[in-house]
């Protein structure tokens, strides 16, 4: 849904309260835990974030709160909604001079020991969303070398009338948020190198 204004907190309530019973836009849910159905763009994201159990414990935090969503254009509204599979929130943006609320649930949860621990999670669209797939964040800590990363896998596709007419600025935007994510990721942590 697009605004010519930011969204007000009574707008973005009525947009979620729509969409919270609504089934997914898209028939693989939970494919980012596995492969990709055919027809979607995949994008692959990975950082490492630094060493050891202090940056691992951080990165947890910072995915636990959704701060890898804070970009300044783009925030995860409501604020404080736990990542628990079955929340629902909307994916708030401001890009090329408007608004945009995109419905989202979370699928699934990642939280893992062993030789790698990961945490993470993956949210998947619903029917009010400008793309329709599925975006994965996770950090893991490899015990055998000490280093963190954070990765985002998705796999998407326009959905939106205005986003399939400017498919080529909707890719930038999806490229943009994937980069000033694994920033911000870094910033919350200890600092690393981009990989992609």
């Amino acid at each position: 849904m697009f605004f010519l204004s930011e969204p007000s907190a009574e707008t973005i309530t009525s947009f979620i309260d729509a969409q919270r019973e609504l089934p997914f836009s898209y028939q693989a849910v939970g494919a980012t835990n596995g492969n990709a159905p055919a027809g979607f763009v995949v994008d692959h994201n990975r950082i490492q974030l630094g060493t050891g159990a202090a940056v691992f414990k951080e990165a947890k935090h910072a995915l636990s709160t959704w701060k890898q969503f804070d970009l300044g254009w783009v925030s995860i509204v409501p604020s404080g909604v736990p990542v628990n599979v079955g929340a629902t929130v909307a994916v708030k943006a401001r890009a090329f001079g408007t608004w945009s609320l995109s419905a989202a649930r979370v699928v699934y949860v990642i939280n893992e020991a062993g030789p790698a621990e990961r945490f993470g999670f993956a949210y998947g669209t619903l029917p009010d969303h400008v793309e329709t797939g599925e975006e994965r964040f996770r950090v893991e800590w490899n015990l055998n070398d000490d280093t963190v990363w954070y990765e985002i896998l998705a796999f998407s596709r326009p959905s939106h009338p205005l986003v399939k007419i400017a498919a080529p600025l909707g890719r930038k935007l999806q490229k943009q948020f994937a980069h000033e994510s694994m920033k911000r990721m870094v910033e919350l942590t200890s600092g690393g190198e981009l990989f992609q």
